[in-house]
This record gives C-alpha cells, structure tokens and sequence, in this order.
C-alpha cells in the first residue's frame, strides 16, 4: 500500500470460451501484457478499427514507481492515442539536469532549449498513473477485450498465428491469435517458453531505488552527483514525482546485499545523510535492482511479435526503457493494420523488426556508455572518470565527455528500406526516418481559427504536408494531385501549410504555420512536399509535388514496391 495512491482493482471476467470447451475462439490480435507498452499497442490497433483481445495476469497496476521519466517523443506518442495529456497534467515537466561531481556542479543541460513545441523535454510521473491512464483509455474504445486474471501458460506457433492456453481462476481455455504481440515484461514468460535468446550485459552493480514522500522546495530538475559527501565514492540520482514523491537512486555495489539493503533500518540512514537530519520524510516504495543490457535477435518470429522490455532492456539511466516500447507500437501497429486489411505484404512487419533493433542498438550503446561513465570498471577508468568530473566545471571539451545517462531521444531511422532518398537538396534534420518536428499552427479556414499544434494533426495514415503561400495560390495540376492522391488505395490525406488561411481544396485541410517555425524545421520554401508515415516519421520529401513520385514512396513505405 501507498500513502499518496489507491491501486484500483479490475474485475475479472469469466470467459465465455470456458462454456464453449469444443470451439477455439479466433481472434484477428491479441497482446500480452497490459503494462505501458501492451495497453498502448492495444489502443492503438483498436484506434484503427482493428478488434484486439488484450490479456494480463494480474488485475491492478504496477507496483512502485518504476519507469518514472517520459521524453517529448513518447508524450507525442501518447498524445496520438489519447493519454498524453492526463500524463503532462498530474505528471511533473522538467528540462533542465544538473551533475554534481562531491558537492560542486560541473555540468547542466536543456532538453528543450527552443520554444515552439506542445510538449516539453521530460515528464516525471509514477508509472501506476501512466497505466490507470491507459488503461482507463483502453475502456473507452469498444474494440478492445481488456481481460484481467488471465494468464498465458503456453504459446504455439503456427504457420496462420498462435495458439494460446489461457489460464483463469474458473478453469483453462484455449485461443487463436491470427498475429500475437507479446509486451509481457523483462521477464517475458512467452519469451521463455518459446526458447528465444536474449542477449546482451548484465552489469555487476546494485541501486537502490527509495520514492520518499516529502515536501521541499528543491526544483523541478534532475540532479545526478558523483561522489557525494552523504554516500562517498558512489553515485545518486535525485528526480520529483507527483503528490510530493522523490524518487532517490543510490548505487550500492555489486557487493550488496539487495534484500538486507531494502529494509528501513538501511534506507532511512542513507536519505538523512542526503537530506540533513531536520528534513521529515516518509518511505513509499523501496527496491533493488541490477541493471543490463540486452536484445532479442529479432522482434519477429512468424506471427508472433516482441515489443519493449520483453524485447530489449536497457539501465535505467537515460529513460530508454518506457520511451523505446512506445515507440516500439508507435512503428508496429500502422505496418499490421496494413497488413491485416491486405493492403501490404506481411514483409511489412520484417521493417518493425529492422528498424526497432536497429533504435534498440542505438539504446544499449548509449546506456552501456552511460553505465560504463557511472560505474567504472576499473582503477583506470575510475580515475579518468574523475579528471573528466574534475575539469567539465571549467571547461566545455570535458562536460561533453560527462555521462551521467545521456536521456532518451527519438529513434531517427536513417537506414530504413522504407525511407525514399532525397533527390533534392535539403539542410536541417527533418530527413527521411525522422520523427517530424512540432510547431504552432492555427487551424482551418477562418484567419481567427484555433490554434493548435502541428502534431496533433499527423499520424495514424499517410498524410502530405505540402507548404504553399495560400491555398488559392495552388494551380490545377496540383489540385487534382491532392484529389488523387486522397482518393488512393492507401490513401494519403493533404495538409495544406501556409502562410495564410483561405479556402482547403478536397482532400487537404489548411494549417497556418503561425510563426513560420514548421516551414523553418523542415528547410520548406513554397512548393515543398513532406511525406509522412503514420507514426509521424518522414518517408520522403521533394521540392515540388508529384504524384507519381508520392505514390511510388507510399509503396515503397509499405513494402509494395
């Protein structure tokens, strides 16, 4: 129990298969887990019409703050499928971390040091509420089957889906999963039962983690010390959570003894040495992990897909965990809705695979690094370690060198085979396999419309951005491009950014780039055309439309090339 937060329970269900014991119920999608990551590829899919059986073991929320920060991009994410902003608003926003090597500050950064974005660098919030918000998201879409109490006991491959034993308190039944999305956690029972490797590091070192109830007056901030003089040659993290909780990490050694370190008598010392001994706190959760980094081989096998901590787990110094399985539906559940309604090879979901290990990489490399810095491994390292601490608080060459958890950042996946080269050039980052960059917009044809965000605007189909002065300023050809291209097999919606607000041809809708910040990030003069996927990266850009050339990058994009 906790003092600042009331674990709802769900009720479980008994399920009608155990009335029906000769039929095996057949079910187009179902997920595993109802963690952060199955509950969003369960609303996403469901966002798109696609009925999903979603099943979990338990009838609550997790346990303890756990995964704690959520990066601009996963905001985004969670925004696209209508949980971001129950997160921004109980959750606490920062941009700014500070390292501290004893007690002097050697280094400091922005994660958002430009205006001109809805959502900021980070958000604090204990993963329990992130998981009543999507859960309580996935009740309102009827398309999905949440079913608590349920849990996977084996999992058969087979050449058209999966079958599943499914265990309940009122008896066992079985079920066929056309495509089967596993998000069951670091542990992945169906990972295990499978025989599927992970591999990877496991690092030989121990924090613990105490959420502390406490009022202070201490900014919004991530603070990170080397060496501190309340817990010497060591290594704390201090972070704010909602309702007054501090989230405090503290490395122990690989040494310690994690059962013993979890008990008051241990942890109570260890805060009043940080915090001074007037300061009134109360214990919320306390834990103990050890941290590795390690990915499947591949997160497709048939039908049968790995997404998040059961595919790849990174430490937890840089927020890689949560960010990257959102981002992992984020790509996965555009391609199998693709696929599912025939409009693209089942090939597609080989690029969910490929491009998803290749931001996992990305992560264990920068988290290995990360860890490395924290926990140097030698005498040697150690010291140098130190002499980089010692000179990052006079000079800028160092703190570049200063790792203490380089924080998450959006996957830009350059290497797609799904990404149509630039044939024209272009200067900035907006480049095919980057997520698209926020700006303000106002929306439609009214010049007094309402403002709003160029986000909130994109995702879940293919959609043009096409930047002109006007919408009167388009000529025919082009008007006729748009009709045809909305008019597609796979559709692809224009957005009409302009300078100026007037009348929106068929099948475009008219943006305002209020402060010319959406034109300036994507290098757009007039006549620039952005195509972008359903998960908000881009999959081409030109300098002028063409039609035949944006119906040859949506196939290529879809693997019908």
């Amino acid at each position: 129990m906790l003092s600042t937060y009331t674990y709802p329970r769900y009720a479980y269900r008994r399920p009608a298969n155990l009335d029906q014991p000769d039929t095996i119920a057949r079910h187009p999608v179902v997920v595993i887990g109802a963690g952060p990551v199955g509950l969003a590829a369960a609303i996403d899919l469901a966002q798109q019409g696609l009925p999903v059986l979603l099943l979990d073991d338990d009838d609550t929320v997790s346990v303890g703050s756990r995964g704690l920060c959520y990066a601009k991009r996963a905001l985004e994410v969670l925004d696209r499928i209508g949980c971001g902003q129950p997160v921004v608003d109980k959750g606490v926003t920062w941009n700014v971390g500070r390292t501290f090597f004893g007690e002097r500050e050697v280094f400091n950064f922005n994660l958002l040091p430009e205006a001109g974005h809805e959502r900021p660098g980070m958000v604090n919030l204990q993963q329990y509420y992130l998981e009543q918000y999507l859960v309580e998201r996935a009740q309102q879409l009827p398309d999905i089957d949440l079913r608590w109490k349920h849990k996977v006991l084996a999992v058969t491959p087979q050449g058209d889906g999966a079958t599943l034993q499914v265990e309940t308190a009122d008896g066992t039944y079985t079920l066929h999963a056309d495509w089967l999305v596993v998000a069951d956690g670091a542990r992945s029972p169906v990972r295990r039962h499978l025989g599927l490797d992970i591999e990877g590091k496991v690092f030989q070192d121990r924090f613990l983690i105490a959420d502390v109830v406490m009022k202070a007056d201490f900014p919004a901030e991530r603070w990170f010390w080397f060496d501190p003089p309340f817990h010497p040659n060591q290594s704390v993290l201090l972070h704010r959570e909602a309702d007054n909780v501090w989230r405090i990490d503290f490395q122990l050694g690989w040494d310690a003894d994690p059962e013993a370190e979890k008990q008051p008598e241990r942890v109570i010392p260890r805060i009043q040495a940080m915090l001074g001994p007037d300061r009134e706190f109360e214990l919320e959760w306390v834990s103990v992990y050890t941290f590795q980094c390690r990915r499947m081989q591949s997160f497709r096998h048939g039908r049968v897909l790995f997404a998040g901590d059961a595919a790849h787990q990174v430490s937890p110094f840089g927020a890689r965990g949560a960010n990257s399985g959102l981002q992992d539906t984020d790509n996965l559940a555009w391609k199998l809705k693709l696929v599912i309604d025939g409009l693209a090879p089942d090939t597609l979901l080989d690029s969910y695979s490929d491009e998803r290990v290749a931001a996992a990489d990305e992560n264990l490399l920068n988290s290995t690094r990360s860890t490395d810095f924290i926990t140097p491994k030698s005498a040697v390292s150690k010291d140098f370690r130190n002499a980089v601490l010692t000179l990052a608080g006079d000079y800028p060459f160092a703190r570049a060198l200063v790792n203490s958890g380089r924080l998450s950042v959006p996957a830009h996946l350059t290497g797609s085979s799904l990404n149509t080269p630039d044939s024209d050039g272009f200067d900035g980052v907006m480049h095919p396999g980057a997520p698209l960059a926020d700006a303000p917009v106002r929306v439609g044809d009214d010049p007094a419309g309402q403002d709003g965000w160029l986000l909130r605007h994109t995702g879940n189909a293919f959609q043009l951005l096409l930047f002109t002065p006007s919408p009167e300023s388009l000529d025919a050809p082009t008007r006729a491009a748009i009709a045809a291209l909305a008019d597609a097999p796979i559709p692809v919606h224009t957005l009409l950014v302009c300078a100026s607000a007037g009348s929106a041809p068929p099948g475009a809708q008219v943006l305002v780039d209020v402060k010319g910040l959406a034109a300036s990030r994507c290098d757009a003069r007039p006549g620039t055309a952005y195509l972008l996927r359903p998960d908000q990266h881009v999959a081409a850009r030109w300098r002028r439309l063409d039609a035949a050339a944006v119906r040859a990058a949506v196939a290529r994009a879809t693997c019908n090339a």
